[in-house]
């Protein structure tokens, strides 16, 4: 199976940011919570770009609300 990672990182990343309790289980098991939201079986090793992708995504998103909160202390 062939899929655009950037488009489902992103679209993967909304579902979970969407979502705490989803969120929750991104946390605790990334790769498995990955493999459940794409409905697919597929060995660890595939899912893992497809997971940094997604980890590398909300960290920037992170980063990006404690920068525009430090924006609203001056």
């Amino acid at each position: 199976m062939e899929f655009d990672i950037k488009s489902k990182v992103n679209e993967l990343t909304s579902k979970l940011q969407a979502d705490p309790n989803l969120m929750g289980r991104f946390q605790k098991d990334p790769v498995r919570t990955v493999e459940q939201l794409l409905g697919i079986d597929l060995p660890d090793e595939k899912l893992k770009p497809l997971v940094s992708g997604i980890q590398t995504k909300l960290a920037a998103a992170d980063l990006g609300n404690k920068l525009g909160g430090l924006k609203n202390l001056f």
